[in-house]
This record gives C-alpha cells, structure tokens and sequence, in this order.
C-alpha cells in the first residue's frame, strides 16, 4: 500500500504543503508571500480537510530542513514536529537543494542525457546554497555556502552542461555565461518533496523528532534593525 506522506516547505519565499500518497499528489497549496506563519497550519488543516483524510491517516511528515531561510525553516520544522508528537507519526528532513533538485527534474526535460543539477537559493548579496547532483538525484558535492564570481562552475561547464535553478540563479545569470550553463525559472515547492520523502520512508530514514534541529549552513547574523523586534 502507498503511504501517505505530508510535506511542508517553508526554507524559501513560498509557504507551500503537499499532500501525496506515494509518488501521486492528492493536494498543493502554496503562497509566496513570506507569511509562513500566518498560513502554514491554515494549508495544512485545508488540504487534510479537503482530501477527506485525517491526521491519523499520514504515514509521515517531511520537511524541508534547509538550507534556507532562517526564520522559514524554523516554523516549518516546529509545525512538522508537532504533528508528529501529536500522531506519533516519524519525521523525515530532506535537503533543501534535493528538494529543488527533484522538482526540477519533474518538470525540466533534459536537454542533455549528461546533464547535471546545480539548485541555487538566495543567501544574501552574491552568495548562494548550493550542491552539485546527477540525473538520478544523487549528490556529488558538498552542501555549501558559495560566493558567485566569473568562474564559478567553470570547470565543470567546460566538459558538460549544468542546469541552473532555483531563488539564488537569477542573480547568477548575468555572471555564468558559458553556452554550457542552462537557466530554469523553478522555486522551491513542497511538490519537490514528494519523491526523495517516499525514498526515505522506504528505507526508514526517519530523525529523532525531539532532537532534531533545521539545517542551517550558517550562523544567523541579526542586523540591528532585526534586533529591535527580537
């Protein structure tokens, strides 16, 4: 029997849970306007409503772990491990850029059987996350924090095409201009969690709810107008 899987995504701009039972999505809803915590248990009662489930009827929560937004992920993580306690369903954390990466798959054809996925989301000025990975998802590099500059990628671009997405490529475009480096307008979705969350819950890839904490990359840096709120 399919399990059902409960996503939650909110490393980016987009507010966005997914409701899939194996690899089919049952329901979407989504809003990119940065009010995470305004519209996150709203989505989530919604689409569980709306499919005429319950939450005991969820195998699992997934979540995106980061990285990402500091504040983002920090609501998304808390919500899926409330759920979680409440159902004494497992959680399960997938890599921000796996994410994108498996979104970007599903909806970008190939236009090379060599291509490589290179998800990059926003940090700050030229900064972005990133990660390196193959057509078949498996990452080849490190998840890291990297300064984007004229030869960024470039050995890589000089032997083969890469395919560039996600919140942090726009201001990557005008900088990789090798014919080898393709852009593809993609954001993170909780649809991209579908796939690599029914592939950890298959081989029982699930974190200690209690213990587990988002992924940040990066020490969060609160600017002094931040502070005034906190």
């Amino acid at each position: 029997m399919d399990s059902i899987i409960l996503g939650i995504e909110t490393g980016g701009d987009n507010c966005s849970v997914v409701l899939a039972k194996g690899n089919e999505i049952i329901a979407l809803k989504e809003d990119g306007g940065r009010e995470h915590s305004k519209y996150l248990s709203v989505f989530i009662d919604d689409i569980i409503n709306d499919s005429g489930l319950s939450y005991r009827d969820i195998d699992a929560v997934a979540v995106s772990k980061g990285p990402g937004s500091y504040t983002g992920l920090r609501i998304g993580i808390a919500t899926a491990k409330g759920i979680c306690y409440g159902t004494g369903k497992p959680l399960i954390a997938i890599n921000s850029l796996l994410s994108l990466t498996s979104m970007c798959r599903n909806t970008f054809t190939p236009v090379s059987s060599q291509l490589l996925y290179c998800p990059l989301i926003d940090a700050r000025r030229l900064e972005v996350y990133t990660a390196l990975f193959d057509m078949s998802l498996c990452q080849l590099s490190d998840t890291e924090a990297m300064i984007i500059n004229e030869n960024s990628f470039a050995e890589i671009l000089s032997e083969q095409k890469v395919c560039f997405f996600g919140s942090g490529a726009n201001k990557c475009k005008e900088i990789i201009t090798s014919p080898n480096a393709v852009f593809v307008e993609i954001d993170n979705s909780a649809s991209g969690l579908v796939y690599p969350a029914i592939e950890a819950f298959n081989n029982k890839q699930f974190e200690d709810t209690a213990y587990f904490e988002p992924f940040y990359l990066k020490d969060f840096v609160v600017s002094r107008r931040q502070s005034s709120f906190l």
